[in-house]
């Protein structure tokens, strides 16, 4: 399996943008699929998921009702949509994927594969 994100770039505070990770390899559709961040000298931390069918989402607190996460089967590809940008959410933005179940879908240490990481920076 490989991941491959884009879509991070340079925004002003209120700002939207849109990442995009296309994946390749096993059955997209067996794949659940999560978003990370880290930032500078922090670990990497949860920042949404999706499950297989699409239908279950959850979010970190803080980007609760700003990001939304979504996913393309048919394009193998998940997107984070954010809005309302802050510059507390300037970090390097991961996409990640696992083939388990029955596991705890906020944790890092829950996927098999991960993308390389999109920079993301909010100007003041």
């Amino acid at each position: 399996v490989q991941l491959q994100a884009s879509g991070g770039g340079l925004v002003q505070a209120g700002d939207s943008l849109t990442l995009s990770c296309v994946y390749s390899g096993r059955a997209f559709s067996s794949a659940a699929l999560g978003w990370f961040r880290q930032a500078p000298g922090t670990e990497r931390q949860f920042v949404a998921r999706i499950g297989r069918r699409g239908v279950t989402e959850s979010y970190e607190d803080s980007v609760k009702g700003r990001f939304t996460i979504s996913r393309d089967n048919d394009k193998n590809t998940v997107y984070l949509q954010m809005k309302s940008l802050k510059p507390d959410d300037t970090a390097v933005y991961y996409c990640a994927a696992t083939q388990e179940y029955y596991v705890d879908y906020k944790d890092k240490g829950s996927y098999n594969y991960w993308g390389q990481g999109t920079l993301v920076t909010v100007s003041s």
